[in-house]
Protein backbone atom coordinates (compact mmCIF):
# COMPACT_ATOMS: atom_id res chain seq x y z
CA UNK A 1 0.00 0.00 0.00
CA UNK A 2 1.13 3.46 -0.53
CA UNK A 3 3.79 4.99 1.52
CA UNK A 4 5.00 7.26 -1.22
CA UNK A 5 2.30 9.80 -0.52
CA UNK A 6 3.20 9.27 3.02
CA UNK A 7 6.76 10.44 2.83
CA UNK A 8 6.69 12.06 -0.54
CA UNK A 9 9.31 14.41 0.81
CA UNK A 10 8.80 17.04 -1.78
CA UNK A 11 9.08 19.14 1.34
CA UNK A 12 6.75 21.88 0.24
CA UNK A 13 5.62 22.90 3.67
CA UNK A 14 2.13 21.51 3.91
CA UNK A 15 3.11 18.37 2.07
CA UNK A 16 5.01 17.61 5.23
CA UNK A 17 1.67 17.51 6.96
CA UNK A 18 0.41 14.94 4.50
CA UNK A 19 3.35 12.74 5.36
CA UNK A 20 2.12 12.59 8.95
CA UNK A 21 -1.59 12.38 8.16
CA UNK A 22 -1.44 9.36 5.89
CA UNK A 23 1.71 7.69 7.14
CA UNK A 24 1.42 3.97 7.67
CA UNK A 25 3.12 4.51 11.02
CA UNK A 26 0.32 6.85 12.09
CA UNK A 27 -0.40 7.31 15.77
CA UNK A 28 -2.18 9.86 17.93
CA UNK A 29 1.17 11.01 19.22
CA UNK A 30 2.56 11.51 15.71
CA UNK A 31 -0.49 13.49 14.68
CA UNK A 32 -0.38 15.68 17.76
CA UNK A 33 3.28 16.42 17.10
CA UNK A 34 2.69 17.31 13.44
CA UNK A 35 3.07 21.05 14.01
CA UNK A 36 6.44 20.61 15.72
CA UNK A 37 7.65 18.15 13.09
CA UNK A 38 6.54 20.26 10.15
CA UNK A 39 8.00 23.46 11.59
CA UNK A 40 11.34 21.75 12.14
CA UNK A 41 11.39 20.26 8.65
CA UNK A 42 10.39 23.53 6.97
CA UNK A 43 13.14 25.39 8.80
CA UNK A 44 15.64 22.65 8.04
CA UNK A 45 14.96 22.79 4.31
CA UNK A 46 14.46 26.53 3.92
CA UNK A 47 16.29 28.11 6.89
CA UNK A 48 13.30 30.32 7.70
CA UNK A 49 13.55 33.74 9.28
CA UNK A 50 11.78 34.43 12.58
CA UNK A 51 8.99 36.22 10.69
CA UNK A 52 8.56 33.29 8.31
CA UNK A 53 8.51 30.83 11.21
CA UNK A 54 5.71 32.78 12.88
CA UNK A 55 3.81 32.95 9.59
CA UNK A 56 4.28 29.22 9.09
CA UNK A 57 2.90 28.45 12.55
CA UNK A 58 -0.17 30.60 11.95
CA UNK A 59 -0.94 29.13 8.55
CA UNK A 60 -0.17 25.59 9.62
CA UNK A 61 -2.41 25.97 12.67
CA UNK A 62 -5.31 27.02 10.49
CA UNK A 63 -4.89 24.05 8.14
CA UNK A 64 -4.38 21.71 11.09
CA UNK A 65 -7.64 22.84 12.72
CA UNK A 66 -9.54 22.32 9.48
CA UNK A 67 -8.03 18.89 9.02
CA UNK A 68 -8.90 17.76 12.53
CA UNK A 69 -12.52 18.80 12.31
CA UNK A 70 -13.33 18.19 8.64
CA UNK A 71 -11.09 15.41 7.42
CA UNK A 72 -10.44 13.05 10.32
CA UNK A 73 -14.04 11.81 10.58
CA UNK A 74 -13.86 10.87 6.90
CA UNK A 75 -10.50 9.18 7.44
CA UNK A 76 -12.06 7.14 10.22
CA UNK A 77 -14.82 5.92 7.93
CA UNK A 78 -12.27 5.14 5.22
CA UNK A 79 -10.33 2.90 7.60
CA UNK A 80 -13.50 1.15 8.75
CA UNK A 81 -14.37 0.42 5.13
CA UNK A 82 -10.83 -0.90 4.60
CA UNK A 83 -11.28 -3.14 7.63
CA UNK A 84 -14.45 -4.58 6.12
CA UNK A 85 -12.60 -5.39 2.90
CA UNK A 86 -9.84 -7.20 4.80
CA UNK A 87 -12.42 -9.08 6.84
CA UNK A 88 -14.18 -10.25 3.67
CA UNK A 89 -10.94 -11.10 1.82
CA UNK A 90 -8.97 -8.82 -0.48
CA UNK A 91 -8.88 -8.69 -4.26
CA UNK A 92 -6.39 -6.72 -6.35
CA UNK A 93 -8.92 -3.97 -7.10
CA UNK A 94 -9.51 -3.46 -3.39
CA UNK A 95 -5.80 -2.97 -2.70
CA UNK A 96 -5.67 -0.43 -5.52
CA UNK A 97 -8.83 1.15 -4.07
CA UNK A 98 -6.92 1.74 -0.87
CA UNK A 99 -3.93 3.26 -2.69
CA UNK A 100 -6.23 5.56 -4.67
CA UNK A 101 -8.02 6.50 -1.45
CA UNK A 102 -4.78 7.62 0.17
CA UNK A 103 -3.89 9.62 -2.92
CA UNK A 104 -7.30 11.29 -3.04
CA UNK A 105 -7.05 12.34 0.61
CA UNK A 106 -3.60 13.73 0.00
CA UNK A 107 -4.94 15.76 -2.92
CA UNK A 108 -7.79 17.12 -0.80
CA UNK A 109 -5.30 18.27 1.82
CA UNK A 110 -2.91 20.03 -0.52
CA UNK A 111 -5.70 21.72 -2.46
CA UNK A 112 -6.93 23.22 0.79
CA UNK A 113 -3.44 24.24 1.92
CA UNK A 114 -2.13 25.45 -1.44
CA UNK A 115 -3.04 29.11 -0.94
CA UNK A 116 -1.24 29.26 2.42
CA UNK A 117 1.73 27.33 1.05
CA UNK A 118 1.99 29.67 -1.95
CA UNK A 119 1.84 32.77 0.26
CA UNK A 120 4.66 31.51 2.45
CA UNK A 121 6.80 30.19 -0.40
CA UNK A 122 6.49 33.57 -2.11
CA UNK A 123 8.57 35.05 0.71
CA UNK A 124 11.57 32.80 0.10
CA UNK A 125 14.84 34.53 -0.66
CA UNK A 126 17.28 33.25 -3.33
CA UNK A 127 19.54 32.01 -0.51
CA UNK A 128 16.66 29.97 0.96
CA UNK A 129 15.92 28.42 -2.44
CA UNK A 130 19.60 27.48 -2.71
CA UNK A 131 19.36 25.91 0.74
CA UNK A 132 16.48 23.76 -0.50
CA UNK A 133 18.52 22.63 -3.51
CA UNK A 134 21.47 21.68 -1.31
CA UNK A 135 19.15 19.63 0.85
CA UNK A 136 17.67 17.90 -2.17
CA UNK A 137 21.14 17.12 -3.51
CA UNK A 138 21.95 15.51 -0.16
CA UNK A 139 18.63 13.63 -0.14
CA UNK A 140 19.25 12.41 -3.68
CA UNK A 141 22.65 11.00 -2.78
CA UNK A 142 21.02 9.22 0.13
CA UNK A 143 18.27 7.93 -2.17
CA UNK A 144 20.85 6.46 -4.58
CA UNK A 145 22.56 4.66 -1.71
CA UNK A 146 19.45 3.41 0.09
CA UNK A 147 17.73 2.22 -3.11
CA UNK A 148 20.92 0.57 -4.35
CA UNK A 149 20.84 2.28 -7.73
CA UNK A 150 24.45 1.28 -8.25
CA UNK A 151 23.80 -2.27 -7.07
CA UNK A 152 22.60 -5.38 -8.87
CA UNK A 153 19.00 -6.12 -9.93
CA UNK A 154 19.01 -8.93 -7.34
CA UNK A 155 19.89 -6.46 -4.58
CA UNK A 156 17.06 -4.17 -5.62
CA UNK A 157 14.64 -7.12 -5.73
CA UNK A 158 15.62 -7.99 -2.18
CA UNK A 159 15.10 -4.39 -1.16
CA UNK A 160 11.64 -4.35 -2.75
CA UNK A 161 10.72 -7.53 -0.88
CA UNK A 162 11.81 -5.97 2.41
CA UNK A 163 9.84 -2.81 1.61
CA UNK A 164 6.63 -4.75 0.95
CA UNK A 165 7.14 -6.86 4.06
CA UNK A 166 7.58 -3.73 6.15
CA UNK A 167 4.48 -2.08 4.69
CA UNK A 168 2.38 -5.15 5.32
CA UNK A 169 3.66 -5.31 8.89
CA UNK A 170 2.91 -1.63 9.52
CA UNK A 171 -0.57 -1.70 8.06
CA UNK A 172 -1.74 -5.16 9.05
CA UNK A 173 0.41 -7.72 10.83
CA UNK A 174 3.94 -9.18 11.00
CA UNK A 175 4.68 -12.03 8.60
CA UNK A 176 6.09 -15.46 9.33
CA UNK A 177 9.17 -16.80 7.53
CA UNK A 178 7.16 -18.70 4.93
CA UNK A 179 5.18 -15.57 4.06
CA UNK A 180 8.36 -13.52 3.81
CA UNK A 181 9.78 -16.09 1.40
CA UNK A 182 6.60 -15.73 -0.67
CA UNK A 183 7.16 -11.97 -0.85
CA UNK A 184 10.76 -12.49 -1.95
CA UNK A 185 9.68 -14.87 -4.71
CA UNK A 186 6.91 -12.60 -6.00
CA UNK A 187 9.12 -9.51 -5.82
CA UNK A 188 11.21 -10.96 -8.62
CA UNK A 189 8.26 -10.44 -10.98
CA UNK A 190 7.92 -6.75 -10.11
CA UNK A 191 9.64 -4.58 -12.75
CA UNK A 192 12.77 -2.83 -11.49
CA UNK A 193 12.13 0.88 -11.96
CA UNK A 194 14.67 2.17 -9.46
CA UNK A 195 16.54 4.30 -11.98
CA UNK A 196 13.35 5.53 -13.61
CA UNK A 197 11.97 6.53 -10.21
CA UNK A 198 15.15 8.44 -9.47
CA UNK A 199 14.99 10.26 -12.80
CA UNK A 200 11.36 11.14 -12.10
CA UNK A 201 12.30 12.38 -8.64
CA UNK A 202 14.95 14.72 -10.07
CA UNK A 203 12.60 15.87 -12.84
CA UNK A 204 9.97 16.79 -10.28
CA UNK A 205 12.49 18.72 -8.22
CA UNK A 206 13.60 20.70 -11.26
CA UNK A 207 9.98 21.39 -12.13
CA UNK A 208 9.36 22.69 -8.61
CA UNK A 209 12.34 25.03 -8.92
CA UNK A 210 10.82 26.43 -12.12
CA UNK A 211 7.54 26.93 -10.28
CA UNK A 212 9.37 28.73 -7.47
CA UNK A 213 10.93 31.01 -10.06
CA UNK A 214 7.45 32.47 -10.66
CA UNK A 215 6.78 33.29 -7.00
CA UNK A 216 7.42 37.05 -7.27
CA UNK A 217 5.59 37.71 -10.54
CA UNK A 218 1.90 36.76 -10.60
CA UNK A 219 0.61 35.50 -7.20
CA UNK A 220 -2.49 33.87 -8.64
CA UNK A 221 -0.53 32.16 -11.40
CA UNK A 222 2.07 31.01 -8.91
CA UNK A 223 -0.57 29.49 -6.64
CA UNK A 224 -2.19 27.74 -9.60
CA UNK A 225 1.14 26.30 -10.75
CA UNK A 226 2.04 25.22 -7.22
CA UNK A 227 -1.32 23.51 -6.78
CA UNK A 228 -0.89 21.74 -10.09
CA UNK A 229 2.57 20.54 -9.07
CA UNK A 230 1.31 19.25 -5.73
CA UNK A 231 -1.87 17.60 -7.00
CA UNK A 232 -1.03 16.36 -10.48
CA UNK A 233 2.26 14.57 -9.89
CA UNK A 234 1.71 12.38 -12.97
CA UNK A 235 1.92 15.43 -15.23
CA UNK A 236 5.04 15.34 -17.38
CA UNK A 237 5.63 11.61 -17.08
CA UNK A 238 6.29 9.69 -20.24
CA UNK A 239 3.53 7.36 -21.38
CA UNK A 240 5.92 4.42 -21.21
CA UNK A 241 6.97 5.18 -17.65
CA UNK A 242 3.35 5.51 -16.53
CA UNK A 243 2.53 2.15 -18.07
CA UNK A 244 5.46 0.59 -16.23
CA UNK A 245 4.32 2.14 -12.95
CA UNK A 246 0.81 0.79 -13.44
CA UNK A 247 2.26 -2.70 -13.86
CA UNK A 248 4.34 -2.27 -10.71
CA UNK A 249 1.32 -1.25 -8.64
CA UNK A 250 -0.76 -4.11 -9.99
CA UNK A 251 1.94 -6.63 -9.14
CA UNK A 252 2.47 -5.12 -5.70
CA UNK A 253 -1.28 -5.41 -5.16
CA UNK A 254 -1.07 -9.06 -6.19
CA UNK A 255 1.57 -9.62 -3.49
CA UNK A 256 -0.71 -8.07 -0.88
CA UNK A 257 -3.61 -10.24 -2.00
CA UNK A 258 -1.47 -13.35 -1.85
CA UNK A 259 -0.26 -12.48 1.63
CA UNK A 260 -3.73 -11.60 2.86
CA UNK A 261 -5.02 -14.98 1.72
CA UNK A 262 -2.21 -16.70 3.62
CA UNK A 263 -3.02 -15.05 6.96
CA UNK A 264 -3.55 -17.27 9.94
CA UNK A 265 -6.58 -16.70 12.14
CA UNK A 266 -4.36 -14.90 14.64
CA UNK A 267 -2.80 -12.69 11.98
CA UNK A 268 -6.20 -11.78 10.56
CA UNK A 269 -7.47 -10.84 14.00
CA UNK A 270 -4.41 -8.64 14.51
CA UNK A 271 -4.96 -7.00 11.12
CA UNK A 272 -8.59 -6.25 11.82
CA UNK A 273 -7.73 -4.90 15.26
CA UNK A 274 -5.03 -2.64 13.83
CA UNK A 275 -7.33 -1.17 11.15
CA UNK A 276 -10.02 -0.61 13.76
CA UNK A 277 -7.40 1.11 15.90
CA UNK A 278 -6.56 3.54 13.08
CA UNK A 279 -10.24 4.33 12.67
CA UNK A 280 -10.67 4.87 16.41
CA UNK A 281 -7.61 7.13 16.55
CA UNK A 282 -8.92 9.34 13.77
CA UNK A 283 -12.33 9.53 15.41
CA UNK A 284 -10.84 10.30 18.83
CA UNK A 285 -8.63 13.09 17.50
CA UNK A 286 -11.55 14.62 15.65
CA UNK A 287 -13.70 14.45 18.79
CA UNK A 288 -11.02 16.24 20.81
CA UNK A 289 -10.83 18.94 18.16
CA UNK A 290 -14.59 19.51 18.21
CA UNK A 291 -14.65 19.57 22.01
CA UNK A 292 -11.76 22.04 22.09
CA UNK A 293 -13.51 24.29 19.59
CA UNK A 294 -16.73 24.21 21.64
CA UNK A 295 -14.80 25.01 24.83
CA UNK A 296 -13.14 27.97 23.13
CA UNK A 297 -16.49 29.34 21.97
CA UNK A 298 -17.93 28.94 25.44
CA UNK A 299 -15.00 30.73 27.05
CA UNK A 300 -15.34 33.60 24.59
CA UNK A 301 -18.96 34.28 25.56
Amino acid sequence: MQSTVKRAAYVVLFVLLAAVFVSCSFSRFAYNQADTFAAWMADDYFDLSSTQKADFQTRFGRVFAWHRSEQLPEYSQFMRTARGKVQDGLARDEVLWFVDGVRDRYRTLVRYAAADAAALLATLTPAQVENLQRHWDKDNRKYVKEHKLNGTPEERQELEAKRITKQFKEWLTPLNSEQEQRVAAMARDIPDLARERYEERVRRQKEFMRVLGQRNHDPQRFQARLTEWLVDWEHGRSTEYQKQLDVVWQKRADVFVSLERSLTAEQRATSLQRLAGYADDFAHLSHLARRGSEDSRTAAR
